[in-house]
């Protein structure tokens, strides 16, 4: 099936000419580029995340695939969805599902169904697609979106992903789309931020769960960073590094109420 866009003209533009000349705002073309086993990266509006996305992805070295993992915000489809074959559509053209890396994903991770409608109106990944185009447009991905559960779901999926990678000796890259705190002011949304971002930095999956549910971190993609914690620390993984963080008070200058973006990579250091 074609999956097509649903927040293009919204989220980000929705004529090709004009998504390009947007995302070259956000890129740095003269980042050191490093291969990374993983990254969190934002998914907002362009215009209060795509400087942190812009400079986390222009932070790493390209691989064939993307595995992204978002949270479910619609309340659609399985609890723990993937799509194993398909296109994903956006301005800057289609993108393939690697269906063998998805289909042995799904072998490896009982948690996981093969679902479509987790996806079709889902933002999260979405997104992630048009900065991937940007730098590798034969760029392949693995769609999955997650919802609330254990922690211990969440590490079996992120297990899941890593054996199956090693499995097929996949060049790929996995990927956590998530937002930090939601709607609180800068000062809150800072400190709290921080304590997750922390966890996230010393690969400590189960600090980040813990935190999040302590002190009530709205942080919208816990559970695929959870996940993608679990899968970098199997394919070898002993360095985090945060490339970039601000919140959407940075650019509108409201600081009541704003979001938090995050980019970080995980490497092998």
């Amino acid at each position: 099936m074609i999956r097509n866009p649903v927040v293009s003209g919204q989220f980000y533009p929705g004529s090709a000419s004009t998504l390009e000349e947007q995302i070259k705002q956000f890129i740095d073309e003269g980042a050191p580029k490093e291969e990374v086993l993983g990254l969190v990266s934002p998914h907002a509006g362009y215009v209060y995340s795509g400087p942190v996305a812009g400079a986390v992805i222009s932070r790493i070295e390209f691989k064939d695939t993307f595995v992204i993992m978002g949270p479910n915000h619609t309340g659609l489809g399985q609890p723990f969805s993937i799509m194993t074959e398909g296109t994903w559509r956006t301005p800057l053209g289609e993108v393939e599902i690697d269906s063998a890396l998805a289909k042995k994903i799904l072998e490896a991770s009982p948690p996981l169904k093969e679902d479509h409608v987790a996806h079709l109106e889902e933002h999260s990944i979405e997104v992630q697609l048009p900065f991937l185009q940007y730098f590798k447009p034969d760029v392949k991905i693995v769609p999955i979106v997650l919802t609330h559960a254990t922690g211990a779901t969440y590490k079996e999926i992120g297990k899941g992903i890593a054996e199956a990678i090693k499995d097929l000796k996949r060049e790929a890259v996995v990927m956590a789309s998530s937002d930090m705190t939601h709607y609180e002011n800068q000062e809150s949304a800072n400190t709290k931020d921080n304590l997750a971002i922390e966890a996230m930095l010393e690969l400590n999956e189960d600090e980040l769960l813990k935190r999040v549910a302590e002190y009530h971190i709205t942080m919208c993609g816990y559970a695929p960073a959870v996940a993608l914690l679990s899968a970098c620390k199997e394919l070898g993984a002993r360095q985090a590094e945060l490339v970039r963080y601000q919140t959407s008070g940075d650019i509108t200058g409201d600081y009541r109420s704003v979001v938090g973006y995050a980019g970080v990579i995980i490497k092998r250091g």
